[in-house]
């Protein structure tokens, strides 16, 4: 059996109890480091405290809010984020964190099945909440403006830009709202945080993706989320140090991946977060590679490709990138090989889920292999079970169960979700497939969900996609199955050509070349733009329905 790498000494999770001790812990080790930036205002540790205590102070002296009660935090990478964050669940409540993108009957679904009585929302997004407020059990409605913690003239001038010159701010009519710059600007007397939340008791709910069906809320503890912070802390200690680095944050803090790194692992270590809050807009994340000395930061293979191609692209500097991590889907080998011949500084790829806090598998720093996401993190186990049930040998593919204290608790009021997901021992069907070589790394194949079936055989989305996206005139693609009365499906390719045009013939040649017969596509399909997920992740289901 496979030893488990334990966590010890300054690593140790049983260091704190609850969120609270790590927020308290942050702000008062390392309050005079800058903490985040945003719109060129940067707020170091000692503000961040401060503007978080006033929230907590908020909830808990001006609300019928109790311990317990969720909150939604309806926000995009801006400073406000992490303030309501730690404020709070200094106030003892579960956070739900909630997709800014969302349309009204996706929040109205969050909304209900969480049981929300609070929400930190955008005012850009205030229009959507009137139109299904009085579905919900939201009582108190905190309302913030892009502007509202930048110094008093430029909060004025981008508010206003934002509303009436952009107009990004459709009207709405809301009674009661509480203005969060008032409430995090109103000087507070000493009080006490209310006996509430740790170990296992939920911290936070993170709605999975919903590709099918309704989204799940994964309810994440104390626990889950302190052990998930050290075990991530555990990989990034061996390239990133701590209170000296300038990290980016393209990827949205709501979704699980960079709300643990940027809300919770680099504060602990005394880091500098730089928000990204359209990392849609290219050449403005360019200029903020030029402007601070970064350090690392995570994306997306989408983000990665959108970066190489942008004409601005060569005149960044990389002398100070330490690290380049990507999660969320897997990265091409065309793009990761691309970027590191680019810019001499190598992807390290990782591989988690919403369900387990997310992190679970991450590339070693030094140690890294190409084309897997690495080993497992510490006090985690693996199992890889075929479709009938039995565990299958070293390098088999099969789907990916896992075992560790950043597992999820479970779904919010989904018993029955939960008993598929979970087994009686902790173990959690992770719904993907990978292959684990002898000596533990891990190559994740695809979602289970997405497999296609061509007569008889299991064929993988990504191992075509990452063959196709290596022609010199396609910039990326998608594949799914359609039905097919001689082999029970067959393949169906979307391609972006890097050109106006591409030569399908050429693709179908090249398809040949590296791809065995019936993983061939047989429909070939010219598309402007592939459907993803706000993080990028390719919406096969989105494909499939167009047929």
């Amino acid at each position: 059996m496979t030893m488990i790498e334990k966590l010890s000494g300054d690593l140790r999770p049983e260091k704190f109890s609850k969120l609270s001790q790590v927020i308290d812990n942050f702000c008062g080790e390392h309050a005079q480091l800058p903490a985040f930036t945003c719109f060129g205002r940067t707020l170091n540790y000692s503000e961040v405290n401060e503007l978080s205590d006033r929230f907590a102070h908020y909830l808990i002296t001006e609300t019928n809010l109790k311990p317990g009660d969720r909150i939604a935090i309806q926000l995009p990478n801006i400073l406000q984020f992490p303030i309501a964050f730690y404020g709070a669940t200094r106030a003892g409540l579960v956070v739900v964190n909630t997709n800014p993108l969302y349309t009204a009957q996706e929040m109205a679904h969050q909304f209900k099945d969480s049981g929300v009585k609070a929400i930190v929302i955008l005012a850009n997004l205030c229009d959507k909440l009137e139109k299904i407020l009085a579905e919900t059990a939201i009582e108190t409605v905190i309302v913030t403006q892009f502007g509202d913690l930048q110094k008093p003239l430029k909060r004025h001038f981008l508010n206003f830009a934002i509303k009436y010159i952009r107009k990004l701010v459709p009207a709405y009519s809301l009674n009661n709202t509480v203005d969060f710059h008032a409430v995090v600007n109103s000087p507070v007397p000493p009080f006490n945080y209310p006996e509430a939340g740790q170990g296992d008791d939920i911290a936070l709910i993170l709605y999975t993706g919903g590709t099918t069906g309704f989204a799940k809320g994964a309810m994440l503890s104390h626990n889950n989320l302190i052990t998930n912070m050290m075990q991530l802390r555990s990989r990034c200690l061996g390239v990133i140090e701590d209170k000296i680095e300038n990290i980016l944050a393209p990827l949205p803090m709501y979704h699980s991946y960079a709300f643990l790194l940027h809300c919770l692992t680099m504060p602990y270590a005394g880091n500098h977060n730089i928000l990204v809050t359209n990392p849609r807009d290219i050449a403005a994340l360019i200029k903020m590679f030029k402007q601070w000395s970064i350090s690392g930061f995570v994306g997306i293979n989408t983000l990665y490709l959108a970066l190489l191609r942008h004409k601005d692209f060569p005149s960044i500097d990389f002398s100070a990138m330490k690290f380049c991590g990507a999660g969320g889907m897997a990265m091409t080998t065309s793009v990761s090989e691309e970027w590191t011949k680019a810019t001499d500084s190598p992807i390290y790829e990782g591989y988690g889920l919403t369900e387990c806090s997310p992190v679970v598998a991450v590339n070693i720093p030094g140690k890294e292999r190409a084309g897997t996401v690495g080993p497992v993190v510490p006090e985690t186990e693996t199992r890889v079970m075929s479709d009938d049930g039995v565990e299958v040998a070293a390098g088999e593919r099969g789907e990916l169960w896992i075992r560790g204290p950043q597992v999820m608790k479970g779904y919010w009021q989904a018993e029955k979700e939960t008993a598929e997901a979970l087994t009686s021992d902790g173990w959690f069907k992770t719904g993907d497939y990978v292959e684990i070589s002898e000596d533990g790394f891990i190559s994740v194949v695809d979602r289970k969900k997405d497999m296609i079936l061509v007569s008889g055989f299991n064929v993988f989305p990504n191992e075509i996609e990452d063959w196709v996206n290596r022609h010199p005139d396609i910039l990326e693609s998608a594949a799914i199955g359609v039905p097919s009365e001689k082999t029970g499906e067959s393949i169906k390719l979307f391609i972006v050509p890097s050109q106006k045009d591409v030569d399908i013939e050429s693709v179908r040649a090249h398809c040949k070349q590296g791809l065995t017969a019936y993983k061939l596509p047989r429909e070939f399909v010219l598309i402007e733009d592939i459907p993803k997920s706000i993080i990028g992740k390719i919406l096969h289901r989105e494909l499939r329905q167009k047929g």
